[in-house]
């Protein structure tokens, strides 16, 4: 019994030394991002790899030049974009040649890759225009979160579609989220079905997000995916739900949708920069009370996920600074 004391209070040291340390780290790092700086950021410069010549940056704040915009990470894709994009590039051209008002673009958001990503993305500018596709490069690598942002606050669409770079859910399921969003439109703008066509040409002036959702595979996910990713997925609604509230079941989904207005709210305030930005999007759209729809989505799951069991910590830390962030003032909403 005298030597399990001093072994009790020796754990119990280390245990509240580790937490203090660990508590200062978290107020550290949200102190230390206390700022976003999207609005001092240099705009990225757009190549056009056909005739070398750079392409003016549209900023978000810019009035709305396209219909659409697809927004897709890419981090070491170089696999497993080229069939992603093969499909998206048909489904957009299909519906370009039959409705002549639809126009589109894709931003490819190359987040540090040090495979061929680069160079896949840059032969679908060749292949289709620099009008049409066009490429950031990042640099190095900075996570998801960032590679959307930066996609959204440089994209040209009235409608901002991020989606990920293995094609998992169906682009044609946009017009799901895309109908949605106009439905609403519709009942915040008070339109009569008579008006319902001009519901596009304001459609970028409402805010409102949809969410792609997979909760109702939820049960065949749980027997097919590995045992980490449904503890993770487990483990995280709990801490979503304590972090952002209730709302939306699915925060994950890499399949969602912004009108314009919804993007300069949002994407000029977020901060977390890697798995847990979408949580943080849930946050700020119920600071900002913007409509937000969950819609559910066909999905499949495609080989090479970047979600490893390493992801729980890098997730557990963002949802602390985000919490401490918020709840202390330390990071403030610019409106």
């Amino acid at each position: 019994m005298g030597l399990l004391w001093p072994i009790v209070e020796f754990i119990v040291v280390i245990a509240l030394v580790f937490a203090l340390g660990l508590g200062a780290a978290i107020a550290f790092e949200a102190f230390r991002r206390r700022f976003n700086h999207a609005h001092l950021e240099a705009h990225p410069i757009f190549e056009d790899p056909s005739s070398l010549k750079q392409v003016p940056s549209p900023y978000v704040f810019d009035p709305a030049e396209k219909y659409i915009s697809l927004i897709i990470p890419a981090f070491n894709e170089e696999h497993r974009l080229p069939g992603a994009l093969d499909e998206t590039m048909n489904y957009l051209q299909q519906r370009a040649a039959k409705d002549k008002s639809f126009s589109y673009e894709v931003l490819i958001v190359d987040d540090g890759s040090a495979d061929g990503t680069k160079r896949v993305a840059f032969d679908l500018v060749r292949e289709h225009t620099v009008d049409n596709v066009r490429v950031i490069l990042l640099g190095r690598n900075h996570g998801k979160g960032e590679a959307i942002r930066k996609g959204m606050l440089h994209s040209r669409g009235e409608l901002l579609l991020m989606l990920d770079a293995d094609g998992a859910t169906k682009v044609t399921d946009l017009e799901k989220l895309e109908n949605q969003i106009h439905a609403v439109a519709k009942k915040e703008l008070h339109f009569g079905d008579s008006a319902a066509s001009d519901t596009s040409s304001r459609i970028s002036d409402i805010p409102i997000a949809a969410f792609g959702s997979r909760a109702h595979l939820e049960e065949k996910a749980l027997s097919t995916r590995k045992w980490y990713r449904n503890f993770l997925m487990k483990g995280f609604h709990l801490v979503v739900l304590l972090t952002a509230g209730p709302g939306i079941r699915d925060t994950q989904c890499g399949f969602k949708m912004f009108t314009r207005a919804a993007a300069r709210k949002l994407f000029t305030n977020i901060r977390l920069k890697r798995w847990c930005f979408d949580v943080e999007l849930v946050y700020l759209c119920k600071r900002f009370c913007i409509p937000m729809i969950e819609i559910s989505v066909n999905w499949s799951e495609i080989p090479g996920s970047k979600v490893n069991p390493l992801s729980i910590p890098n997730m557990l830390w963002e949802m602390a600074l985000m919490s401490v962030g918020y709840r202390t003032g330390m990071w403030k909403i610019r409106t």
